[in-house]
């Protein structure tokens, strides 16, 4: 009779060789180019904005250009269908648009670097817009990447591992950048733009991880189902017999078929009516996480943490807690499905939120503060590797970065527009009465989950 704990541990042992598939380990790099630039326009963002003398509101409202996030489906069937000149021809669909995408990020944080926001606002504000567009357009193509390389088994691994580089580039663009903000400064009491000059130039040069990265890695290849082919081909054939338009246009809306609307009409046949609920879960499910995320950067700052002790507790310490909690979540994936995950994920996310309560309530601790980072960040981490891997789960491959970039921009359309109104809240309501109301928005998101456990039908990914 086979021993019990002897089952137990081969059984985890079977699923931690997940980890050694030659693509979920090189999401790693894939992972950390995508996740550099975004507390470069959020988090980070908003500390330098607060030290520099900008007010709480504006900073909430600058937070909307992380809006490009939200966005990125209006543009993503370029990117699946749109070859660019000599890249695509030398790299691929997906490598080409991922380094246009790299080299843009490059630009824009060094144009960041140069200007000062106290007084060049509104061009600094456009730079950090054209960063997030570009690191949007960036995580389109790495996303339809890491869908396509993989089949379902291992995305819940791909998801982990790419939340592993990706948090590892929050380390560096949170800590990292607050770090050497801290080093180049004479004098911390005062507003230094050289020293926040320096931490955006460093991490303007990290960039070249992510370009490097994109030249050593092979494309993926995709195989199309006759259905979907049959379902596309059938669009296309009524836009051609339409013989009253020019020639061009025909030709232009045959494309705009293809890469556009296709993408839609494959989710809402396979979906149906289900699809609404798929998108109301999608839209609400890290709404605890995003609209507290826009103000605790300005929170640690109104209760008096340092940068060193900001960098060292909640950039440092609480990202190595997220990305124990995303390999758990992982890990738990194998073992009990994506869905179970998902419903832990999201109650512990919104719940944590109340540790901020009591943070608020004790001012400068940093005994506490740990523990609230710990806790929160573990939920997290567990909750996002969940959330990524179910999102992988819905897309079709033959429209993968058009359908991801729709699912993840519904994802962030909602908490972003909420978020921005954060700092008027906190100024309105106070610090613990925001946390609260950050904790009941995760309510009715539980609810989705349980309707969609148990009215959506699974299917497996790949439809091709």
């Amino acid at each position: 009779m086979p021993n019990p704990i002897h089952s137990f541990f081969i059984g985890w042992l079977e699923a931690l060789k997940v980890y050694t598939q030659p693509r979920v380990r090189g999401m790693l790099f894939l992972g950390f180019s995508a996740g550099l630039p975004l507390l470069l326009v959020f988090g980070t963002l908003s500390f330098w904005l607060r030290e520099a003398g900008i007010e709480r509101s504006t900073i909430g409202f600058i937070s909307w250009v992380a809006l490009a996030y939200s966005l990125k489906w209006l543009w993503a069937p370029l990117v699946d269908r749109l070859p660019l000149p000599w890249l695509t021809a030398r790299l691929g669909r997906r490598r080409s648009w991922m380094l246009l995408a790299q080299l843009t990020i490059l630009t824009g944080l060094v144009g960041m670097a140069l200007f000062d926001p106290r007084e060049e606002l509104t061009l600094f504000v456009a730079l950090a817009l054209l960063v997030a567009f570009a690191s949007a357009t960036q995580d389109i193509a790495i996303d339809a990447y890491r869908i396509e390389s993989v089949s379902r088994d291992l995305q819940g691994a791909m998801a982990a591992t790419y939340m592993l580089g990706y948090r590892l580039a929050m380390i560096v663009a949170g800590a990292g950048a607050l770090a050497i903000a801290a080093l180049f400064e004479s004098d911390s009491s005062i507003y230094q733009q050289s020293a926040w000059s320096a931490a955006y130039l460093s991490m303007a040069g990290l960039m070249l991880v992510g370009m490097v990265t994109t030249l050593l890695i092979s494309e993926p290849e995709v195989d199309v189902s006759g259905e979907t082919r049959r379902r596309e081909s059938e669009g296309i054939e009524l836009l051609e017999q339409q013989g009253w338009l020019p020639r061009p246009l025909r030709r232009f809306s045959e494309w705009f078929y293809a890469a556009a609307i296709s993408p839609f009409v494959d989710f809402i046949v396979r979906y149906r009516w289900h699809a609404l609920l798929i998108l109301a879960l999608i839209a609400s499910y890290r709404i605890s996480d995003v609209v507290l995320g826009v103000i605790s950067n300005v929170f640690y700052v109104d209760m008096g943490y340092s940068k060193v002790e900001v960098a060292t507790i909640t950039k440092v310490y609480g990202v190595i807690m997220t990305l124990v909690g995303a390999g758990l979540g992982g890990l738990l994936m194998v073992r009990i499905g994506v869905m179970r995950v998902l419903l832990i994920g999201g109650l512990l996310a919104a719940a944590t939120n109340l540790l901020f309560v009591w943070l608020a309530g004790l001012g400068h601790d940093l005994g506490v503060l740990t523990l609230v980072i710990s806790v929160d960040n573990l939920s997290g981490g567990l909750a996002s590797a969940a959330f990524i891997a179910y999102l992988s789960s819905l897309t079709n491959v033959s429209y993968s970065a058009t359908q991801y970039a729709l699912f993840s921009s519904v994802m962030l359309l909602l908490p972003k527009l909420v978020g921005g109104f954060s700092g008027v809240m906190v100024d309105s309501i106070g610090y613990a009465s925001f946390f609260i109301t950050t904790t009941l928005m995760g309510v009715p998101v539980l609810l989705l989950i349980l309707l969609a456990m148990r009215y959506v039908p699974a299917e497996e990914n790949q439809h091709g």
